[in-house]
């Protein structure tokens, strides 16, 4: 036993083993589960699924039949797999909401848009649809190869047919290893339009093709909102993203109120998970423009949105939504098929259309070699009988007298072996004149029904032809003409983007906010210029006020170097202290607020550290869109920021806590995004104080004693930025503050 073992041991290095068996479990998920042939369009459990339900001819005819039946079949027979991963693809097969053109006819719970699972097999029942007899009309005449079942037993086609273009009409999603297929559906009807023209022109280019096939047709409908440059760019690769947004309409109330209805939502949306994820968004107020969601479905979708103002236009409302909610996805176009030779490719639509045409013309072929075969193996019979016939008597007597009448009558007749045995065959009842007739009549027919086929297998375009006609059958089966081929899936254009501001989504109303020096803020209504009867906690007192409004942003400087913004509508209103900052914005323990404004857009504002290094920065660079805030300003250990201000003057006034001042123009400061600036005065061991900017044809204002002086002569103090400086004017606060 140990030699037996030592003799099949093969030294193998195990990065080798482990590459060389992935690589086979991945070509088996590829090819034997998550892509769809491009000739059929189907997978694998599909195929098998539709052949099973066919070989129990569960034809759209006839009854229903269990589907635990169907699946018992499927499992024990051709597809050795758990039975719920069949079944659950059966159920999909027969969804109409989930397959624009379904394969399987279902009969009890089989799921609904709300995401609702289909009853257990054991209660519900199925049939085939036209449709999917269509996709194996031809498998009893030899159009397609057959493969021996997975334990050898039975047969099973290895692709179907297929006069039904069903790839592009259904579409399909699967994920593999290494790689990914997401096809749209389309309407059939468009899809054999350009079938058709490239029969006709196969020099055809994609964009000649897309003027038939206008996009996706989802089967629950929507909106397909893209360029009609960026479908035909998506359909030229086989890759693109493309926005399908749900359909909706005003209906108009009373006292000039209004809501909007949503008809017909996204692809593969479900609808109460969409209706949840509204809600929740709603009650955690991020989405201000609305007020109320139901869902008022039936069988139809109806989701009613109330707005929550009636100046708000239906518009404004449906772009915030389709900003924020899955009312508007992307469908991600991956045509990543299985071609003729089972190799996975992307394709454009282009190569899907020939790739189906190909596979026709091969069914074509096959049918009718197959039909040649029979009409030769009847036809050889037919000329036996009428041998039979014009030698009636000497026939009776041969086999009423012989021992062996086969061999004599082959020698005498020159008959073949099929034809002898064909004559002895032959019932009594069949001896009659009549039947002569009849045999030289279906003789007849059958030669020229063989010309015809030799005619058509010899002559490229007598094949297009019948091609065309095989098309143009199902168009007019399931076309546009066709309560199941209408087109669902409405084409515009791309909208142009509707700005959506603020003031909006909130009604204006003037604030004061109230900021404490412990970090408390609070709203109060209207604009108030005595803060004497504010009140504090204990301990507490103020620190800023600003008049502002409830759609203003409120932008707040910290001494780490962040800035944070709040947005006034949010602020705590009412009665007592307010509320902690914090809760709003996510402000550190050991940093305090510096200043606070209103953001106004395209502002210039100079930000400056005790040390004396500042810079410039646009206000539309400090705003936050996180918590955590935005920083800005880098700060060095141990320094702090200490003041942000506009800039609004040609130069600039600074001043230390050493009590020397210097002044520079503005344009010596840099303009940044974010950094630690330049120095804008030099101090050996002081500190900032101050900045103040000005006009110099105006002066220098600052206050003095119980009002305001301008200095005017600025000479002594003009130098470079970065400078050491010289004492203020006389009448300088001893605060070394401007203000």
């Amino acid at each position: 036993m140990n030699e037996i073992l030592t003799e099949n041991i093969r030294e193998t290095k195990l990065a080798d083993a482990l590459s060389e068996r992935y690589l086979a479990y991945a070509v088996s998920t590829i090819v034997a589960r998550s892509l769809p042939d491009v000739r059929d369009g189907l997978k694998p459990v599909h195929r098998r699924l539709l052949f099973a339900m066919r070989q129990l001819k569960l034809d759209p005819v006839s009854g229903f039949k269990k589907c635990a039946r169907v699946v018992g079949d499927v499992i024990g027979k051709y597809h050795p797999h758990g039975d719920s991963s069949v079944y659950d693809a059966m159920v999909r097969l027969a969804q109409d909401f989930a397959v624009r053109y379904p394969l399987v006819d279902g009969q009890g719970n089989f799921g609904n848009i709300d995401g609702d699972k289909a009853a257990a097999m054991r209660y519900t029942e199925a049939r085939l649809t036209a449709v999917a007899v269509a996709l194996m009309d031809g498998l009893d005449d030899d159009a397609v190869d057959f493969d021996k079942t997975y334990d050898g037993e039975e047969e099973e086609p290895v692709v179907m047919p297929a006069s039904f273009p069903n790839l592009l009409a259904n579409g399909a999603s699967g994920i593999a290893v290494g790689m990914a297929t997401n096809i749209p559906p389309h309407n059939v009807g468009e899809v054999c339009d350009a079938l058709l023209c490239l029969l006709k022109k196969p020099d055809a280019d994609i964009e000649q093709l897309m003027t038939f096939i206008q996009g996706p047709d989802f089967p629950t409908g929507g909106i397909l909102a893209e360029s009609r440059a960026g479908i035909i760019k998506a359909y030229s690769s086989g890759r693109g993203a493309m926005k399908v947004r749900a359909k909706w309409e005003k209906e108009d109330l009373s006292h000039g109120q209004y809501q909007i209805v949503v008809t017909e939502i996204p692809y593969q949306v479900q609808k109460s998970d969409l209706v949840m994820r509204i809600a929740k968004l709603l009650s955690e107020k991020k989405l201000p423009l609305l007020a109320d969601i139901r869902d008022e479905s039936s069988d139809v979708v109806r989701l009613v949105l109330e707005p929550k103002s009636r100046t708000v236009s239906p518009e404004q409302l449906m772009e915030h939504l389709f900003k924020n909610t899955d009312l508007q996805v992307n469908f991600n176009l991956n045509m990543n098929v299985l071609d003729a030779d089972r190799t996975p490719r992307v394709m454009n639509i282009k190569d899907v259309l020939i790739a189906f045409l190909k596979h026709r013309d091969n069914v074509l072929v096959r049918k009718s070699n197959y039909r040649l075969a029979k009409i030769a193996h009847r036809m050889e019979l037919l000329s036996g009988f009428l041998i039979a016939y014009l030698n009636l008597d000497r026939v009776i007597e041969i086999i009423r007298n012989e021992d062996e009448p086969k061999a004599i009558m082959v020698a005498e007749f020159n008959l073949t072996d099929v034809q002898a045995e064909a004559i002895l065959n032959m019932r009594l009842r069949s001896l009659r004149k009549l039947e002569e007739e009849q045999i030289r009549s279906e003789y007849d027919n059958l030669l020229i029904e063989k010309q015809g086929l030799e005619a058509l297998l010899s002559d490229t375009e007598l094949r297009k032809k019948k091609l065309s006609e095989e098309i143009k059958d199902i168009q007019k089966r399931f076309g546009q003409k066709t309560p199941l081929g209408k087109r669902r899936t409405s084409v515009v254009e791309a909208p142009k983007e509707i700005e959506i501001s603020i003031e909006a989504m909130i009604e204006k109303e003037p604030i004061t906010v109230v900021l404490s020096k412990q970090g408390w803020i609070r709203s109060i209504k209207g604009h108030i210029d005595s803060v004497d009867d504010i009140k504090f906690k204990e301990g507490d007192s103020l620190k800023a006020t600003l008049k502002a409004y409830t759609t203003d942003q409120i932008i707040l400087f910290a001494n780490n170097g962040r800035f944070f913004t709040v947005l006034g509508n949010n602020i705590a209103g009412g009665r007592g202290y307010g509320e902690p900052l914090r809760l709003s914005v996510d402000v550190a323990e050991d940093a305090d607020i510096v200043t606070m404004f209103v953001w106004q857009s395209e502002q210039l504002l100079l930000v400056a550290s005790r040390n004396g290094k500042g810079f410039i920065v646009n206000s539309n660079d400090v705003v936050a869109q996180t918590r955590a805030g935005k920083i800005i300003l880098n700060l060095a250990d141990a320094d702090k920021a200490l003041l942000c201000k506009p800039v609004n003057g040609s130069h600039v006034a600074v001043i230390g806590t050493n009590r020397k001042m210097i002044v520079f123009k503005t344009e010596e400061i840099p303009t940044m995004t974010r950094g630690s600036g330049v120095i804008l005065q030099r101090y050996q061991e002081a500190k900032l104080s101050d900045v103040r900017f000005f006009n110099i044809e105006d002066g220098l204002p600052f206050p003095s004693g119980n009002g305001t002086r301008i200095e005017r002569n600025i000479s002594l103090w003009l130098a470079k930025r970065a400078t050491v400086g010289k004492f203020p004017p006389v009448g300088f606060p001893r605060s070394n503050k401007f203000d």
